[in-house]
């Protein structure tokens, strides 16, 4: 068993936005093809407690470099309080020979950059030209910050960014964090969440918000909304939009706005295109240039998998990580 924790995992992935977006567009397609295996995730919560959850997510990725695993990840929002991280997550690989466990990986890293990847794919993809020079971010979490990161490197045109947060302080703390990563860019904090829509023609949603608050109207005509936290939009905002998503099954669940939309309208004709065939060019999807479109990725436990596996071959051929030899039991 190899075991992988946060500082090595850390080192592994930085300065590799390039190449993990190529991992993610790879992973998207061999979803798209039929060549994985994502189960419904499963949802553990607790009685009483309407907010804090913790989430199962297996999956296999087929293709040349076959993996499969699950990651645990943790969501208590109250921790951000208390100065500590809302989420932590672990992913165990086992062999694809065998099926034994042998690799341990703390996760929480690969899975912000997992779905910040996801998102800036979208973005470059949906995003018409002229390239954007800006990008909203409303929530100024860690999620925001690693979309902002990735979402640069897919547009390096971006050096407006527009910040909103219910606590302004948090705003104003993620700028100055922010400015070290993109020193080119102007940052602006503001008050209301419509005037963040309003800034710029993309935007990012990324709170913890566990039912719909917000409509798209104060967006400019061909916006592109980033709606990563999937409870923000209000149905009448999804259902006047274009809608592209990774997996329908997945993503009309646990009470979305889209599963919403869904429950509203008995179908699911207003969702347009997956994001697998968008990138595999098998969509046929075309982009009305007055209508917001909105990505509502639910996250693929295939995505999670595909870095795992990249970060754990990573740590093999660079001996990095601790192995233990005593872990499964002998042979019979």
């Amino acid at each position: 068993m190899l075991i992988i924790g946060h500082r090595v995992v850390h080192d592994l992935l930085a300065n590799q936005e390039n190449h993990l977006l190529d991992l993610i567009a790879d992973a998207y397609r061999l979803h798209d093809e039929g060549c994985t295996a994502v189960p419904n995730s499963v949802f553990l919560r607790f009685p009483g407690d309407a907010r804090n959850r913790i989430i199962g997510l297996p999956a296999h990725v087929g293709g040349a470099e076959a993996v499969a695993g699950v990651k645990w990840i943790a969501s208590f929002p109250g921790n951000v309080a208390q100065g500590k991280l809302r989420a932590s997550a672990a992913i165990l690989l086992n062999s694809m020979a065998d099926g034994s466990p042998e690799a341990l990986l703390e996760a929480s890293l690969i899975s912000a950059r997992r779905t910040a990847a996801s998102a800036a794919l979208a973005a470059a993809k949906l995003t018409p030209d002229p390239a954007p020079t800006g990008v909203s971010l409303i929530g100024c979490g860690p999620i925001n910050g690693e979309i902002l990161r990735f979402t640069h490197a897919a547009l390096p045109s971006l050096r407006e960014v527009a910040l909103y947060d219910l606590d302004p302080a948090r705003g104003e703390a993620f700028a100055e964090k922010a400015r070290t990563m993109l020193p080119e860019a102007r940052f602006t904090v503001l008050r209301r969440a419509e005037d963040a829509l309003a800034a710029h023609r993309l935007v990012s949603l990324a709170t913890t918000a566990s039912e719909p608050h917000l409509g798209l109207e104060a967006c400019p005509a061909g916006a592109t909304v980033l709606h990563v936290s999937l409870r923000d939009l209000t149905v009448e905002a999804i259902l006047g939009a274009q809608n592209v998503v990774d997996d329908a099954d997945h993503v009309c669940r646990e009470q979305t706005s889209l599963h919403l939309a869904e429950q509203a309208t008995g179908g699911r004709d207003f969702i347009d295109t997956p994001i697998g065939a968008l990138l595999r060019g098998t969509s046929g999807f075309r982009r009305d240039p007055e209508r917001t479109v909105v990505f509502s990725p639910f996250g693929l436990g295939a995505l999670d998998m595909a870095l795992a596996r990249w970060v754990r071959d990573e740590a093999r051929r660079l001996g990095r990580g601790i192995g233990i030899d005593a872990f499964l039991p002998e042979p019979a």
